[in-house]
């Protein structure tokens, strides 16, 4: 895998990076605006947060929310992206946008379904289901439950992604990006 940090994402979808669709491709059937995607996430991703913080109140009888855990959870946006790129083998494109609170990256390479879904769930399970359980575990550890909770909530346009491919792709499909859309095709 190679890394390119392209900087920031200037709304432009033609200027990210693009693969020659295969005669048979399919595009998923997800939402194409990323300024409605965008909004659509970031109230989800609102919600997320809520559920995991009563979660964190009905363990501990408490609102025991750390201020550490949140600014952790800030330094974690560019790690989530990275360890996405870690699944990817070839050349994976690392973009942020603030103003629509959005860091991605997009890689055009082939995925199988099951690669994909393990690229898009990584991070979330590092970052955020594995410091949550472990608070739950042990709610003195609440530095770990805020973090947890927080980028459990940053993962909700991944879930999209797993969702779009669970239901959309058949078995032996293979995926890839595009732009900033996704795709299957049988091989």
């Amino acid at each position: 895998m190679k890394l390119h940090f392209s900087g920031k994402y200037d709304g432009n979808e033609s200027n990210l990076p693009h693969k020659e669709h295969p005669k048979n491709y399919i595009p998923f059937k997800e939402i194409k605006d990323m300024k409605t995607f965008s909004r659509i996430m970031n109230i989800v991703c609102i919600l997320v947060i809520f559920l995991t913080f009563i979660i964190i109140y009905l363990r501990t009888n408490s609102l025991n929310i750390n201020l550490i855990g949140i600014i952790l959870s800030f330094f974690c946006l560019f790690l989530h992206e990275l360890l996405h790129a870690l699944i990817f083998h070839e050349d994976v494109y690392l973009y942020y946008s603030l103003s629509s609170g959005l860091m991605f990256v997009v890689g055009t390479e082939d995925m199988s379904k099951t690669k994909y879904i393990i690229m898009s769930l990584f991070p979330n399970i590092i970052l955020g289901f594995i410091p949550f359980t472990l608070f739950l575990i042990n709610p003195s550890l609440s530095v770990l439950g805020t973090l947890g909770a927080i980028c459990i909530s940053m993962g909700v346009g991944d879930y999209y992604n797993i969702f779009l491919a669970l239901t959309q792709m058949p078995k032996g499909s293979k995926t890839y990006l595009s732009g900033m859309h996704s795709y299957w095709y049988m091989p």
